[in-house]
């Protein structure tokens, strides 16, 4: 039995099924990880989420592009220019899949391996058990009665910084920043939501999450996506599995048991 975790797949589901084909995976046998973005962009989000849900007992967190096809879906998002998201809106099977997407975690930490998974990064003030506590807060309610009232209220970039008197809509809003959407900080942990680029291009003053210094995880082996401008990377325990499979890249995947990297090239647009 192997432990495989993939990165970004942003609806590109021939790609995933050529790097399943590489590495030999065997349902049942093996087991499969996902950092989260399964749709949009891509060119087969709605049968990439129907395939997901064929395998077994595969172990997704939710991204970015995963929250917003749950808020386009319920009215509390308008859909995007660029977005691939139509044919899962359309779907017969639209409500069974929005709501086992819905159902998903946002962290997922395996004590076995000693490893977390989280789709953009963690805040400087969480150690692990925190991060993992505060992800239940944000899933408990989006799997809660009021989906639409959540998603509506949790875009926008303030608040910046973590304090556990935040309550509410902005307790919410840091959560899922936190988790789908960063990738630079301040020195002092404060999330910066505006620079996207890859590293040296940022503005002076801010580092990558996983830089910030006295970062209470640091002791957590992490792997993360959400960032493709980095590509397929290690920075000591933490690892950025996100190699650019929707923009021509690669799709990557790392074998837990011995930390094995395997890769298969991407057509553009991730066909």
């Amino acid at each position: 039995m192997a432990t495989f975790a993939i990165g970004d797949l942003q609806g590109c589901l021939r790609s995933l099924k050529a790097l399943l084909g590489h590495i030999r995976y065997k349902d049942g046998v093996d087991r499969l990880w996902f950092t989260g973005d399964l749709v949009n962009r891509g060119p087969d989000s709605l049968e990439t989420l129907r395939f997901l849900r064929t395998l077994t007992d595969p172990v997704v967190v939710l991204g970015n592009h995963d929250l917003h096809l749950l808020g386009v879906a319920c009215g509390a998002r308008r859909v995007g220019n660029d977005d691939t998201l139509a044919a899962i809106l359309s779907a017969p099977d639209r409500a069974e899949l929005l709501d086992w997407l819905r159902k998903q975690p946002l962290l997922y930490h395996d004590t076995r391996h000693d490893v977390a998974m989280v789709h953009a990064g963690l805040p400087a003030a969480w150690d692990i058990h925190e991060a993992r506590a505060r992800a239940s807060e944000l899933e408990d309610a989006l799997r809660g009665p009021d989906l639409c009232g959540t998603l509506g209220s949790l875009y926008g970039a303030l608040p910046d910084l973590w304090s556990p008197a935040l309550t509410g809509p902005d307790r919410l809003r840091f959560i899922a920043n936190a988790l789908t959407r960063i990738r630079y900080c301040d020195a002092g942990g404060r999330l910066d939501m505006g620079d996207k680029g890859p590293l040296g291009t940022q503005t002076p003053g801010l580092v990558p999450w996983f830089e910030v210094p006295n970062r209470l995880s640091q002791g957590t082996r992490i792997l993360f996506g959400h960032w493709s401008s980095l590509g397929r990377r290690t920075f000591g325990n933490v690892i950025c599995l996100d190699s650019g499979c929707l923009w021509g890249g690669t799709l990557t995947a790392l074998r837990l048991e011995d930390s094995r990297f395997f890769s298969i090239p991407c057509d553009s647009r991730g066909a």
